[in-house]
């Protein structure tokens, strides 16, 4: 049973210039407790559908359902299944992250002893019980990455939604996320929705990959099986196997609409 069910998923912006497809119809299943690396060249549609599948943006054509929930007739129920990590993060610098953790928690209704209970045991979790009590300014690039994750987790989403998790980040600090990425799948069946403009990310961590172009899927497969079928070997790098595929190098998220 899938997860994530699309089919056809579409979106057109209505610019002054005309429609912009920047998606034309994304079919794709996810299933449960998988890592899917979601990848594509500037342009390709991927952030577009990511806001999507979070209800962030309505689509305009097609379906799909979240965890059992239709995207456009059930919201609220793909939100309560769902967590999302931003690239750009959401703490704010003048509290402690143990407040970042109850005010999350409190959002999603618990009571303020739950949310404290749970911040705790988040903390424990992500390596930050004795970051609690630090204001999130003074905590290091890695260090509110793991916050960020951490209040995604807050309400123990099914899915985690996360966009491009390790950018400027250093070498050691992108190896602690993926070790933790890896955890929430083995240890507790999470199933996440990568996207990232690293390659070698993608190949460390992905179980399967897919690749959109110009608002379609251009391939599917797991990171040997692409790597046979497209670039000729299984020791070819995914960077030459995405090349052949799309014709275009990765490029970071994209932020205009109309660049998406």
């Amino acid at each position: 049973m899938a997860i994530i069910s699309t089919a056809g998923l579409a979106r057109t912006f209505r610019t002054k210039r005309g429609p912009v497809e920047a998606v034309r119809g994304i079919d794709l299943t996810v299933r449960p407790g998988e890592i899917l690396g979601f990848l594509g060249p500037n342009g390709a549609g991927k952030t577009t559908t990511l806001r999507m599948l979070t209800t962030l943006l309505p689509p305009t054509g097609g379906a799909a359902t979240v965890a059992g929930c239709d995207l456009v007739s059930d919201p609220v129920g793909v939100r309560r299944a769902v967590g999302y990590v931003a690239q750009s993060g959401g703490v704010d610098p003048n509290v402690t992250a143990r407040e970042e953790l109850v005010t999350q928690g409190r959002l999603y209704r618990l009571t303020r002893l739950q949310a404290s209970e749970r911040a705790a045991e988040l903390a424990r979790d992500l390596d930050l019980a004795d970051l609690l009590d630090r204001r999130t300014a003074a905590l290091s690039g890695g260090q509110r990455r793991r916050l960020d994750i951490a209040m995604g987790l807050t309400h123990r989403p099914r899915v985690l939604f996360l966009d491009e998790p390790t950018t400027g980040l250093d070498p050691g600090s992108r190896a602690d996320l993926w070790d933790l990425v890896r955890r929430l799948r083995d240890e507790h069946g999470t199933t996440v929705f990568l996207t990232t403009h690293y390659l070698d990310e993608a190949d460390a961590l992905s179980d399967r990959l897919v690749i959109v172009d110009k608002g379609v899927v251009v391939a599917e497969g797991t990171p040997s099986a692409l790597k046979l079928a497209h670039g000729g070997s299984i020791d070819a790098t995914l960077q030459d196997t995405f090349l052949a595929i799309t014709g275009r190098g990765p490029s970071p998220a994209d932020s205009a609409p109309v660049a998406v």
